[in-house]
């Protein structure tokens, strides 16, 4: 049996716990006695779990603090950090602040069906993907007792819009006048750079002469030293940057302008248009091309396949393509 004890140490407020594990001394500060000894029972049972072999008892806050330093030591980004806790804070404001015996297969079934009279299927899948892997880490600290299942509802096929080539040279036209503008369009067409990366550019980023730029996403924080571009926008691209104020660091002085954004939109007859929408543009068109998804996800730095297909992809004009490979001709 492996053992634990409580301690003070001179002039410092609080109590310690204490406690041997894969052979070397660690310790935890507490700042009450009751506290020390409710962790003391918790890692006693932990340390011993070839004895103890059920449910270990936390509260809410407990596991909530715990999941939370375990994923920033994983290395996960304060983006995904604050979809997750926001996740959890609405499983606590519909079900409440369980201990993880109540966290049971009908609190989880309750949370779902509460949590999808308030927003859309995919905002509620994106709850449950969060729930999922903060259940499956509970199980692993013995939290929780397996047999909670979540599953992702299904959702309808949403179209993905994008721009075709006629599209395109009427977007481009019409932001003519607005140079900057112009830029950004061209640059999120032709690397799939999301618009607040694409804004944060600065010109040493930019190579001439390997026709490539090194990104950082403020998003996934994921590099790409050399981001490859096409020779044509690169000379688009080398002539704006001639023009720009000596000394000038960042390839855009103004912030993105909606008014302009709108304005440019309107005059092309695409009213409707979000500037994300050139991104999936921009992977529709490398699928028309017959790039694989492997390097598309690669370029858009998606975590998944799934991600680059579904909702970034437009097929249609990849079936119509199939579908005319038919020697239709042939059997007529």
């Amino acid at each position: 049996m492996k053992k634990i004890w409580i301690y003070k140490r001179a002039g410092i407020k609080g109590w310690w716990v204490g406690w041997y594990e894969s052979g070397k001394r660690k310790a935890k500060a507490l700042p009450s006695k009751e506290l020390a000894e409710h962790f003391k029972q918790i890692k006693y049972t932990q340390l011993n779990s070839d004895v103890f072999t059920g449910q270990v008892l936390a509260d809410w806050p407990q596991m909530i603090g715990e999941y939370r330093e375990a994923k920033k030591v994983q290395g996960v980004t304060e983006g995904t950090l604050y979809e997750s806790a926001l996740s959890l804070r609405n499983f606590e404001r519909l079900v409440g602040k369980c201990s993880s015996k109540q966290i049971t297969q009908s609190a989880i079934d309750k949370f779902i069906l509460q949590r999808g009279t308030e927003v859309s299927r995919p905002t509620l899948n994106k709850d449950i993907r969060n729930l999922k892997t903060f259940i499956n880490w509970c199980k692993k600290k013995r939290y929780i007792n397996n047999g909670i299942e979540l599953r992702e509802l299904k959702e309808e096929e949403r179209p993905v819009r994008s721009l075709n080539d006629v599209q395109i040279r009427k977007l481009l036209v019409a932001a003519g006048p607005y140079e900057p503008m112009k830029i950004r369009i061209l640059l999120a067409l032709g690397t799939g750079l999301r618009r607040g990366d694409i804004d944060s550019l600065k010109i040493s980023d930019i190579d001439f002469e390997t026709n490539s730029i090194s990104t950082t996403s403020r998003k996934t924080k994921k590099s790409m030293a050399s981001r490859p571009v096409s020779a044509e926008i690169m000379a688009v691209l080398s002539k704006y940057v001639c023009s720009l104020d000596v000394g000038q660091e960042k390839l855009f002085s103004t912030k993105f302008n909606h008014r302009i954004w709108r304005k440019v939109c309107k005059k092309a007859g695409l009213a409707d248009l979000k500037f994300h929408d050139l991104r999936k543009t921009f992977c529709s068109l490398l699928a028309q091309n017959g790039v694989s998804t492997a390097v598309t996800q690669r370029l858009l730095e998606h975590s998944s396949p799934t991600l680059t297909n579904k909702v970034y992809t437009n097929v249609d004009p990849v079936l119509r393509h199939a579908v005319e490979q038919l020697s239709v001709g042939n059997w007529l």
